[in-house]
């Protein structure tokens, strides 16, 4: 299975979403293209925002309106689960896949934290990526595999790989800027904070 989501009923969407983890931390970057047809209408939009006591960071490609309901309803699942990532995103991709409503957003979401990173589409897939790399979004291949060079011929941190990727997708995707915002969460600072 590929590692770099593509939901099977929509085409890609316009932008780039990348998370990537390095030891303890995971970084998750956006690119900030609107893009409304072949036009773009903004430049710095924020696609990338921390959730639950910013402990969750989340990254979003498709219709803006559509991330944010599905943004409000993860948000509530990790209220009702105390934080708890993996049984939100599985009860979202539940209620996503299932609700008449939810089933025609039109986005997908990269979400990190608790030392996981998943992939959440609206045919109810949570995937776990298996190499420490998830993109989603038009530029989600290039991202992906600049990533994961990186990873493997240089020492660079989760943050900088992130940007860095983000930066290379931006050269060759037109619906991808260069206006990159990102996003860590470290699992020892996680782990500290809970108690553990």
């Amino acid at each position: 299975m590929s590692l770099v989501a593509s939901h099977q009923s929509v085409a890609p969407h316009a932008t780039t979403i990348l998370a990537v983890q390095r030891g303890s931390e995971i970084a998750v970057a956006g690119d900030g293209q609107v893009t409304v047809g072949d036009v773009v209408m903004k430049h710095r939009a924020s696609k990338v925002r921390r959730l639950y006591h910013d402990q969750i960071v989340v990254g979003f490609a498709g219709s803006v309106a559509d991330a944010f309901t599905l943004f409000d309803k993860f948000e509530r699942q990790l209220d009702q689960h105390q934080g708890n990532l993996l049984r939100s995103a599985v009860e979202l991709g539940k209620e996503w896949r299932t609700d008449r409503y939810l089933r025609h957003l039109d986005a997908m979401l990269v979400v990190a934290g608790q030392g996981q990173m998943l992939l959440l589409s609206g045919d109810g897939d949570v995937i776990e990526p298996d190499d420490g790399i998830g993109a989603i979004g038009s530029g989600g291949p290039y991202a992906h595999a600049a990533a994961r060079a990186m990873l493997l011929y240089t020492e660079l941190g989760a943050a900088e790989v992130a940007r860095r990727a983000l930066e290379i997708a931006a050269a060759i995707c037109i619906y991808t800027n260069d206006q990159i915002m990102v996003e860590t969460v470290n699992v020892a600072e996680e782990a500290h904070g809970a108690g553990v």
